[in-house]
């Protein structure tokens, strides 16, 4: 939804789906950041602590995976525009006590549009890649939280996540 119209940009005045002409906005340096986690078992955290998983790398190649990923989002979300973008960044956190990893993916450019979709695609990715990479160890994992944590640029300026904002306040009084 369009924030000062009140109205889905992406759905024209007939009610049908409609990319938005973004030829009129101003270039701008624009960033993102999304995050998501993968739940996993004990197994898991301990054989890639080990670098023990047979098929190499997961972390080397859930990386490039993300970032090819962002790179792909256009491709893969009918209405989102082709971005050149300027930098991506995906890593990695194990959480062994939360029994799982956490990925982040950081996106920019000098643009007329956002790249909020990106980073969420560059997550996305990564996620399913060490999925698809431990699979054989614990199928039962999954994924949730994928989330826009900050996005800068634009009409919009700097906007961040107020979940995020107040679970980082309460882990802090809890400490």
């Amino acid at each position: 939804m369009s924030e000062s119209s009140g109205k889905f940009s992406h759905i024209d005045a007939g009610g049908q789906a409609n990319m938005v002409d973004v030829s009129d906005k101003s270039v701008t340096k624009r960033e993102a950041t999304a995050e998501g986690f993968l739940y996993v078992s004990d197994s898991v955290i301990q054989q890639i602590s080990e670098a023990k998983i047979a098929k190499g790398d997961v972390f080397a190649v859930a990386r490039i995976a993300g970032i090819q990923g962002a790179k792909r989002c256009s491709d893969l979300i009918p209405l989102c525009h082709p971005l050149a973008l300027s930098k991506v960044d995906v890593s990695f956190d194990v959480q062994p006590e939360e029994k799982r990893i956490r990925a982040t993916c950081y996106c920019k450019l000098s643009g007329k549009t956002g790249v909020e979709m990106e980073a969420l695609t560059g997550v996305n990715v990564a996620l399913l890649t060490l999925f698809d990479m431990c699979k054989a160890i614990d199928p039962t994992m999954h994924m949730e939280g994928v989330r826009v944590l900050e996005k800068k640029g634009g009409k919009t300026g700097h906007w961040t996540n107020s979940e995020v904002s107040n679970e980082l306040s309460s882990e802090v009084s809890q400490q």
